[in-house]
């Protein structure tokens, strides 16, 4: 009987030390486990958190019809080459001393120039800016709408005097008098692009994606209603011709 009053006595006594303790050293109590959140609620506030500050992709919306929306012809786009362009080159020996009037355009972080069988990667200052400007604006395109980059394709450039005498031996209705002879002129294709790779990343597959072409399509547009240049969808070459203005 003394030894169950004395436990009692010594419980009660240790229960009022660690008390005091709690009240002197000012030590909280972890709270109950109605109070802490749950692992739903926990998954929630953090996709909550998360949508907060990723913005919303834009939308891909094109353009209603290619034909009217890029409809200039080659009478247009050649009144437009022959004020900006330069006198015709006859070889890529003679582009390359044109120094002050031509612009190298092979090395681009937003386009690559395709293998080229009938024409050399040279173009005036102005076209060379708005190839430039074409394809970091669709960069950026790309990446407000969240989808990976793709470099543009270049398929065709300055045409030569040389170009176009082998250019005729093929094709007989090859014109000499091309809009691509000045040196204002260049063709994007449409319907092939180059991924861009992540170097610390998986290697990506090349994609065909109608995607791409809405993109393109809407950053033409763009650049050819704020008047600087004009624009032809040719179907037959699946590329987009383009004379700067």
């Amino acid at each position: 009987m003394y030894s169950k009053r004395y436990f009692i006595v010594g419980y009660a006594t240790v229960v009022a030390v660690l008390a005091g303790v709690k009240w002197a050293f000012g030590i909280s109590v972890a709270p109950s486990a109605t109070a802490m959140p749950t692992q739903t609620e926990t998954v929630t506030l953090a996709t909550a958190t998360t949508a907060t500050h990723k913005p919303k992709p834009h939308p891909i919306r094109g353009v209603a019809d290619y034909d009217l929306c890029f409809p200039d012809s080659q009478e247009v786009q050649l009144r437009s080459a022959i004020r900006w362009g330069v006198s015709s080159v006859r070889n890529r020996a003679d582009a390359e001393l044109r120094k002050s009037d031509l612009v190298y355009i092979d090395a681009s972080p937003y386009y690559q120039v395709d293998r080229l069988w009938y024409s050399i990667p040279y173009l005036v200052p102005r076209a060379a800016t708005l190839l430039h400007d074409i394809g970091r604006a669709y960069f950026d395109s790309l990446d407000a709408k969240g989808l990976p980059l793709h470099r543009l394709l270049v398929t065709s450039v300055l045409r030569s005097e040389d170009d176009v005498r082998r250019l005729q031996r093929h094709n007989g209705n090859a014109t000499e008098n091309s809009c691509h002879l000045y040196g204002t002129t260049f063709d994007i294709s449409y319907n092939r692009y180059i991924t861009v790779q992540d170097p610390e990343g998986p290697q990506r597959r090349q994609v065909r994606n109608d995607s791409l072409k809405y993109i393109l399509c809407e950053v033409l547009r763009d650049k050819r209603r704020e008047g600087r240049c004009y624009i032809k969808y040719e179907r037959k070459q699946g590329c987009f011709h383009m004379t700067v203005r």
